[in-house]
């Protein structure tokens, strides 16, 4: 979330094609990305919201009153950054063509959790990170962009997974800012 933040700043996504970013809605109160835009006040304009997914009775009543506040943001794109729920097919269908997610493997290789000891277990000699559309199966939709690693030698999941964000960083926001510019309408030449 801080890397898309930060490249839509930096890259002057507003200035260019109208773009910025609306909100961050976290289903975690104690979030780091919602901490993160507390210690950023150059940052202020963004909207915070924490709906926590344990006061609902269902996956699907948390799913609706999780469409109801992103739309009333009105979003060209729904990003899904470090978001961790299983979405219910209504909700994907809601957003279809305009939600994405990043992986922490190099689809279609390992979706699901631990991708990164998986990997290791595996005998992988490379991983990685997807950004995908998201669809009602999950890790399964349309790849936008990955990035790879390789698996070195005496890798633990957790060294993995911290060459693999340091990816993540790079591709989520250059998949996201690859839409937007997909969406642009050309200016007529004069």
């Amino acid at each position: 979330m801080s890397a898309i933040v930060k490249a839509a700043h930096e890259g002057a996504w507003f200035k260019l094609w109208g773009v910025k970013v609306a909100a961050v809605i976290s289903n975690k109160p104690q979030a780091s990305g919602l901490k993160w835009l507390q210690e950023h006040a150059e940052f202020s304009n963004i909207k915070t919201q924490v709906l926590d997914h344990t006061l609902f009775e269902s996956r699907e009543a948390f799913d609706q009153s999780l469409m109801a506040q992103i739309d009333v943001h009105d979003p060209e794109l729904v990003v899904l950054a470090g978001f961790m729920r299983i979405l219910t097919p209504a909700f994907v269908a809601h957003y279809q063509g305009r939600l994405i997610n990043i992986h922490p493997s190099l689809l279609p290789a390992f979706a699901g959790l631990n991708t990164h000891q998986r990997a290791i277990d595996a005998g992988a000699k490379f991983a990685g990170a997807t950004v995908h559309q998201v669809s009602v199966e999950v890790d399964q939709g349309q790849i936008l962009a990955q990035a790879v690693v390789p698996v070195l030698e005496g890798d633990t999941a957790e060294t993995l997974a911290a060459r693999v964000l340091t990816q993540e960083h790079l591709i989520l926001p250059s998949a996201v800012a690859g839409f937007f510019k997909s969406q642009a309408v050309p200016h007529p030449t004069r």
